[in-house]
């Protein structure tokens, strides 16, 4: 995993008629030593210009690459890579070019390619002759083979950027589920792109700039994916690709989601997905690194790992354990108290599911003085490059990582499941299923929404309507599918295009900002593909969420995990957090020179202030963190604010 940064800009033709292969002009094609001499001098007077740049927009990307670090340019192209070394740590030093001299094609790349044994393999029959044992190359000659078609063929999950020195062609390539970022902004002549837009302000023609639209982007909570809350910055859409070259940029998408023909029944489906699971858990498990899994003690995170450690104990013999870790609270044993998302306390269930596998289970207990904690919450806060967060859930995540990553450089995570097999409340409330809005705003709406000043003239209802309206025009359906069918495709649509979206920019973000790569095998295609196409009444079958997964998990996890219901990640309900919250919040309003009045909305925060610590709701309790984090990103990234 790896941080990948640069840009391209056609506006310098200086060396337009030089050879593309050589990466300094040649006395051949500018008439003898002496225009020779003044090539190369002008060359590098450019580099010596241009070189500070790519170093300053690679830098910030440091934590989530900090094992090594590398630029490379040309004469259109500066690109710029950090390193999180996983597979050949030896090999796969990037910005990887195809050959040491004169290269025709660089590549700067993020992610895993999981079947990268099988391309290679592929593509030494095809003629193709390799140097390491990296992934990174096996992207590198896929390219050289199929050119932007090479997508089609990776499964894994990836943010890359080929630049094609004989076409004179930039490509962008981002996974299918957009499990790896990849942002993208117009500059002179051409784009910048960076796997987090902090690196893309390190450029000189980009600034951290917000405009209404960028505020109404975020939050409205609708997780567009497209347009930014940065003015300007835009994300290559999850299964899709950017092509930059002299005609300018073009988009296309090489996947998406299709309502496919289902014809297989109980028994057939739950057997093929208990073998995608599987297949996806084998294929994620390598790595030249200590790995581990996070375990929750919920259905979707305990099959996965017993999947896991199955398979390790295949590999490695009857007595390998596989590393297991969960996050508690301090107060969460006596003071647990139900919510709107959450039924019941998780680590009792961690520690029977880590029993029952055989794990090396550890967890990772926070206290509210940690939570708190003013570097911690900046801390993540500049992860996300973003105001909008969950705040206890977010830092405790950050320092779970933090504390994963003294042992182990990957961890796999069970994220996704919900969104695949039908797992949130919203695919089985009748309220829900009947709303005309997105499913989630029922639960994290105007409740848990930092409560915005209406002088801004945002109109996010009527944004949230639009956008919705969009949404659904959007969703693919088979022929005569009845009404309740059609709606529950809809629903799972939602929560896979927009909602999971958020979750794995978040797990990205935390992460990365602490150095550990995550895996999520329920976002491998296939699996995900068959699960949208079969029918709802499959997926329910025992009047259940998530009937397919707990049929294909039996034998794997405590009969008591497989029927808990569905429980969010944990929060704390400590009064002093609540009490230390408070305060913050108070002083979050007087921060800034002011910003923060002038764009919250204090009477409807009033109540959150005022309410007694031990009473707080869980939403007015969201809100008093959005307002904390809006604060926390104003101080820390210094946005122009363009309202």
């Amino acid at each position: 995993m790896c941080g990948i940064t640069g840009w391209v800009s056609f506006h310098d033709d200086t060396y337009a008629t030089h050879d593309p292969h050589a990466p300094y002009p040649s006395r051949a094609t500018h008439g003898g030593a002496r225009a020779d001499r003044e090539a190369h001098a002008a060359h590098a007077a450019r580099d010596r210009t241009r070189r500070p740049v790519i170093e300053a927009m690679t830098a910030a990307l440091a934590p989530r690459g900090p094992d090594a670090g590398g630029v490379w340019l040309d004469e259109h192209a500066a690109l710029g890579h950090r390193r999180l070394a996983v597979i050949d740590p030896a090999g796969g030093v990037q910005p990887m070019p195809d050959r040491p001299d004169a290269p025709t094609a660089v590549l700067c790349y993020s992610g895993e390619i999981y079947n990268h044994h099988q391309l290679r393999a592929e593509l030494r029959r095809l003629g193709h002759v390799f140097h390491t044992r990296s992934d990174t190359e096996v992207v590198l000659r896929a390219y050289a083979q199929w050119g932007a078609s090479l997508a089609e063929h990776l499964d894994g999950m990836f943010a890359f950027a080929v630049w094609d020195a004989r076409a004179r062609r930039l490509l962008l390539v981002r996974d299918r589920l957009g499990v790896k970022p990849l942002f993208w902004a117009a500059v002179d002549g051409g784009i910048a792109f960076a796997s987090e837009p902090k690196a893309l302000f390190r450029h000189p023609e980009l600034r951290p700039r917000v405009d209404a639209d960028g505020l109404r982007e975020a939050y409205s909570l609708l997780f567009n994916t497209g347009p930014t809350l940065w003015s300007g910055v835009r994300e290559v859409e999850p299964g899709g690709l950017l092509l930059l070259d002299r005609g300018g940029v073009r988009e296309h998408r090489y996947w998406q989601l299709e309502a496919g023909v289902h014809t297989d029944d109980r028994d057939t489906a739950v057997d093929h997905v208990r073998h995608l699971l599987d297949t996806a858990a084998r294929g994620q498990l390598e790595a030249d690194v200590p790995l581990c899994a996070l375990l929750s003690g919920g259905i979707d995170s305990t099959v996965l790992t017993a999947l896991l450690a199955d398979e390790l104990r295949l590999r490695e013999g009857p007595d390998a354990r596989l590393r297991s870790y969960a996050v508690d609270y301090s107060d969460q044993a006596e003071r647990f108290t139900g919510d709107v998302l959450r039924t019941g306390h998780d680590t009792p269930y961690a520690i029977e599911a880590g029993a029952h596998i055989g794990t090396d289970h550890s967890t990772v207990v926070l206290d509210p003085r940690t939570l708190l904690d003013p570097e911690h919450r900046r801390a993540v806060v500049a992860a996300r490059d973003s105001p909008i967060g969950v705040g206890d859930m977010d830092t405790s995540l950050y320092l779970l990582f933090g504390e994963i990553r003294r042992h182990s450089t990957v961890a796999l995570s069970g994220e996704a499941a919900d969104e695949v097999f039908g797992g949130y409340p919203w695919f089985h409330n009748p309220k829900a299923l009947a709303a005309d809005t997105f499913p989630w705003l029922l639960v994290t709406g105007d409740e848990a929404a930092m409560p915005l000043n209406p002088d801004l003239g945002l109109r996010i209802a009527e944004f949230r309507d639009d956008t919705y309206r969009a949404a659904l025009a959007a969703v693919p359906h088979a022929d005569g599918e009845s009404p309740d069918e059609h709606r529950q495709r809809e629903m799972q649509h939602l929560s896979l295009t927009r909602w999971l979206r958020q979750l794995l920019h978040r797990k990205d973000r935390l992460s990365m900002a602490q150095g550990l790569e995550v895996r999520v095998p329920y976002c491998d295609h296939r699996l995900v593909e068959y699960a949208f196409a079969t029918p709802w009444a499959l997926k329910s079958f025992d009047g259940r969420e998530k009937s397919l997964l707990r049929a294909a998990g039996a034998g794997l996890a405590p009969e008591s995990v497989l029927w808990r219901p569905k429980n969010h990640y944990p929060a704390t309900h400590h009064p002093d957090y609540n009490r230390g919250l408070q305060d913050m919040a108070r002083d979050a309003l007087d921060a800034c020179g002011g910003r923060v009045r002038d764009l919250a909305d204090e009477t409807r925060l009033k109540p959150c202030l005022d309410t007694p610590p031990d009473q707080l709701p869980w939403g007015h309790r969201l809100r008093l963190e959005r307002v904390v984090d809006l604060a926390l990103w104003l101080d820390h990234h210094q946005p122009e604010l363009a309202l």
